[in-house]
């Protein structure tokens, strides 16, 4: 037996355990006819794989005559499968990283910092120059509340629980008694699953979604973050690299959840102002935790004299400043529950700033160190530390997103009561000498009486307001302003004036965020522009942060060429600021999707244009990928270590700089892909009704996936719908559009001229870029099936032209499927990942039936005016179909 099947057979097991207590306990709650037929659908849904359109016919001859109430519990057999088998799959995957095991070719379990750090060596680079890189890194991850995570969080509990029974049981000196225990908690944690609606009935606002980003820091990451710094540590001394500050932490958080007003009416100045007083109420919680551990553990008498100078003669000098620690975050925590709740404050000093707990413990610290007792500062003290140097009393640094005509207005408003004119009407010139020569001048630019105005509405009060509370709140807890759409050098100084105006002492760092094919293109030349302006490059000479747009640059050009432009505006961006001397953070807007720029993180970073990461790199985490990636503190820990140490690689040895042929034949491939995307989706008049009738597009806003509305403004064609929903529906349907469509065409092109394949095979084997657009291109099309799609068009359109387009999609996937094979020369997709193709494989038996009955409701729903039944089971089969492709949105 070879290595790899060895390594699999662990999860094998696991899935068929799972999939046994599931089938007991169908047996059980539903009876026999319910579990044989579930058993007759999988194995019909296994020989239609293996034996092509006469099984298919076979299978949908099964679930034609179904009712409305099996029709239910059918769907949701096989979508808790789905959720058993990745609870299964993500095990595994703790149980290969505690081994320092990994699949081959599965970047999803890279060794992280140890093969980092001997590859290093191996390129000469000193353990000196490692240190000197590491001190100021910078990885900061923003978690977003876009609306791709389906799994209700009562069940993430039970599927955690599970998770750790499954841990349990591979415990080598299990014994017979224990393990039929553990089998039987398995059980009844399924049964409690199988008892639970798995639909989400009720829309979550904006504080709920913040509520459960809180959930996943205190229930994963509070706990996981010391547990990387340890072993980070660890690997940094195995390597001889010299001990890092005890309180060094390259790891920091923050948010949009409550923050990302943009298109989202639900996220308010009050609302964001709750968001920042809840998080300092969850901090002070969690430290008062810690406290009390402290409290029980310091409990030593020797102490040094800066100690006892504080404390006076005392036989536990320690537990007399924690008592006091412990007293100021009570306050904390009542003052900010009265805030939130509207109710007097209390007296009484709290802690306001986290330099204030953090002097506290660092007392502490010195004391022990200075005692002997430094193998105790190290304990549990050193994890407070590192958490609160992470953490701050804020727990989250929170962005504000706001998208650029809004600001706009908002000026616009304030200009025309001054009797200055529209601003908004005003050219770029205007625009920036008006806004320099407010944000140079002395004097208020309005007065009371404005807000009191006709011209101070509804929108523009909301932009005013929101600033108000950045005032009030204070920089510690704020992160980013960002600028969605943004366009222009004046967009960036609007905000920046936005600011003065309510009175912000210490503002929030403005961040365009270039996000359309054309704004990338020119966004080098739009922050050239505000760093020849000397006001504003004294204002970042510290730094600058510029975020990158994924989802609707490739909603407006495709993935290749949304890919490309994306790289040439950092290497654009890269330059700029190298020249002007001022340092630069690149924020990566990614998702989980391909077409979102989901990728493994080394993969995505070591991709980047050279000079671009440079020891600093801020990420979104979006949607089910937080779970996925956070959600339990083993899978946490190894994620942020690669976080950490593909950042280190990234800045060490960066890639190669591109050569001219591989930019101009990436120009060429762009070209024609750009070009065969638009064509469909701008140009083809049937793409619209294609996609509301034959995909579940506009089911999905049934589905009370987040507080955000699915569209920017009612009706209107593509562009009104949001990047998220556009691509969680291709994928519901298998057909996985936005991220290849256009891309096989530029791929044909180029193979089909001898000069273009040599270079364009050339590029696959020695640029990473391009290793990278391949690889997440192969994967993407490995779940891809044009079958499915086919099922959905037989059941849900008789239109003519929908059907053409459906014909001209599909081969045009079978082209990109053709020339991708060419390009790589391996037969089979995957067989360089042999963990997804497996992945993909067993769960092709429960996502087929799903997608049949997802077909079926639809057109049964499409002819009643409402049932709620077949309402519940269609948002199963979406929830079902999306946990078996993971990275939907």
């Amino acid at each position: 037996m070879s290595v790899e099947q060895d390594q699999h057979a662990p999860l094998r097991d696991n899935v068929r355990l799972l999939g046994e207590e599931l089938g007991a306990v169908l047996r059980e709650q539903s009876g026999e006819r319910l579990y044989d037929t579930v058993e007759t659908i999988r194995q019909a849904a296994v020989e239609s794989r293996s034996e092509g359109e006469m099984e298919l016919t076979r299978l949908r001859g099964l679930l034609d005559p179904l009712d409305d109430d099996t029709l239910l519990e059918v769907a949701r057999a096989f979508s808790q499968f789905l959720n058993l088998a990745n609870i299964a799959e993500q095990h595994h995957r703790e149980r290969l990283h505690r081994r320092h095991e990994r699949y081959p070719g599965d970047p999803d379990t890279d060794q992280g910092l140890r093969q980092v750090l001997a590859e290093l060596k191996q390129k000469g680079i000193e353990p000196q120059r490692i240190r000197e890189t590491l001190t100021p890194l910078s990885v900061e991850l923003v978690l977003t509340a876009h609306p791709t995570e389906v799994t209700r969080r009562t069940l993430i509990r039970k599927y955690d629980q599970m998770a750790d029974l499954l841990a349990e049981l591979d415990r080598p000196d299990i014994n017979a008694e224990e393990h039929h225990g553990l089998r039987q908690r398995l059980r009844e944690l399924i049964l409690s699953a199988w008892a639970t609606d798995e639909i989400r009935r009720e829309r979550p606002t904006p504080v709920d979604e913040a509520k459960w980003g809180f959930a996943v820091i205190e229930q994963s990451l509070w706990k996981a973050v010391p547990r990387v710094m340890r072993d980070i540590e660890a690997e940094l001394g195995q390597a001889g690299i010299d001990a890092l500050p005890a309180d060094w932490v390259p790891i920091r958080f923050a948010s949009w959840m409550g923050g990302d007003r943009d298109g989202n009416p639900n996220v308010t100045a009050t609302v964001t102002r709750e968001v920042l007083l809840l998080a300092r109420w969850m901090a002070a919680d969690l430290y008062l935790r810690d406290v009390e551990n402290l409290l029980a553990d310091l409990s030593m008498h020797r102490a040094s004299d800066e100690l006892l100078a504080r404390t006076g003669p005392s036989h536990e000098p320690y537990r007399v400043v924690l008592r006091g620690v412990r007293d100021r975050l009570k306050i904390t925590r009542r003052r900010m529950e009265a805030l939130v709740e509207g109710r007097p404050v209390p007296e009484g000093e709290g802690f306001t700033e986290g330099r204030q707990l953090l002097d506290e413990l660092l007392l502490l610290d010195r004391s022990l160190r200075a005692v002997g007792l430094g193998a105790i500062a190290d304990g549990e003290l050193k994890d407070t530390l590192r958490r609160l140097n992470c953490f701050g009393i804020t727990l989250l640094c929170l962005d504000i997103r706001q998208e650029s005509t809004r600001h706009t207005a908002a000026l616009d408003a304030i200009t025309r009561y001054l009797g200055l004119g529209g601003y908004g009407e005003w050219d770029e010139g205007q625009k920036q000498r008006f806004l320099l020569a407010e944000l140079e001048s002395r004097r208020p630019l309005v007065d009371e009486a404005f807000y009191r105005s006709d011209l101070c509405d509804g929108d523009v009060r909301e932009v005013l307001e929101t600033c108000q509370v950045i005032a009030e709140q204070g920089p510690e807890g704020l992160g980013a302003y960002v600028i969605s759409m943004a366009a222009s050098a004046s967009d960036v100084l609007a905000v920046q004036l936005l600011q003065k105006i309510a009175g912000v002492r210490r503002p929030m760092r403005v961040v365009p965020l270039f996000e359309t094919l054309d704004d990338l293109n020119n966004a080098g030349d739009t922050m050239a522009a505000l760093l020849d302006i000397p006001l504003y490059k004294q204002r970042v000479i510290d730094g600058q942060e510029v975020m990158i747009g994924y989802s609707d640059s490739a909603k407006d050009a495709g993935f290749l060429g949304a890919a490309w432009a994306q790289f040439s505006a950092q290497e654009a961006l890269t330059k700029t600021f190298q020249k002007h001397g001022v340092p630069l953070t690149l924020f990566h807007g990614r998702g989980g999707s391909i077409s979102r720029g989901g990728s493994p993180t080394r993969m995505a970073l070591l991709s980047q244009p050279p000079g671009s990461v440079a020891g600093r790199i801020r990420v979104t985490e979006q949607g089910e990928v937080i779970r996925f990636k956070y959600g339990r503190p083993s899978v946490a820990v190894y994620n942020l270590e690669q976080y950490v140490a593909a950042t280190l690689e990234a800045t060490l040895v960066p890639p190669r700089e591109p050569d001219a042929e591989w930019r101009a034949q990436m120009q060429k491939l762009t070209d024609v892909s750009v070009a065969g995307y638009r064509q469909v989706v701008r140009e083809d008049p049937a793409l619209v009704s294609y996609l509301r009738t034959v995909t579940p597009e506009t089911e999905l806003s049934r589905l009370a996936l987040g507080s955000r509305p699915a569209r920017r403004k009612t009706g209107g064609g593509i562009e009104s719908l949001r990047a998220i929903p556009w691509v969680f529906a291709w994928t519901q349907i298998r057909l996985m559009l936005p991220a290849w469509l256009g891309t096989g065409a530029a791929l044909e092109a180029a193979l089909d001229d001898p000069e273009d394949l040599a270079t364009v095979r050339d590029m696959a084997e020695r640029w990473p870029f391009f290793q990278g657009v391949v690889d997440m291109l192969e994967m993407v099309l490995a779940k891809a099936d044009p079958r499915v799609a086919a099922w959905y068009e037989e059941r849900l359109t008789d239109d003519p032209e929908q059907t053409r387009l459906g014909d001209v999609l599909r081969q045009r996937l079978a082209s990109t499927v053709d020339a991708l094979h060419r390009l790589t020369g391996r037969e089979d997709l995957l067989d360089n990942n042999p963990v997804m193709r497996w992945s993909i494989r067993v769960r092709d038996p429960y996502t087929d039936p799903l997608h049949l009955l997802q077909a079926e409701l639809m057109a049964r729903l499409r002819d009643r005016d409402s049932d709620p039944v077949l309402e519940s089971a269609l948002m199963v089969t979406i929830a079902g179909i999306a946990a078996g492709l993971r990275n939907t949105g």
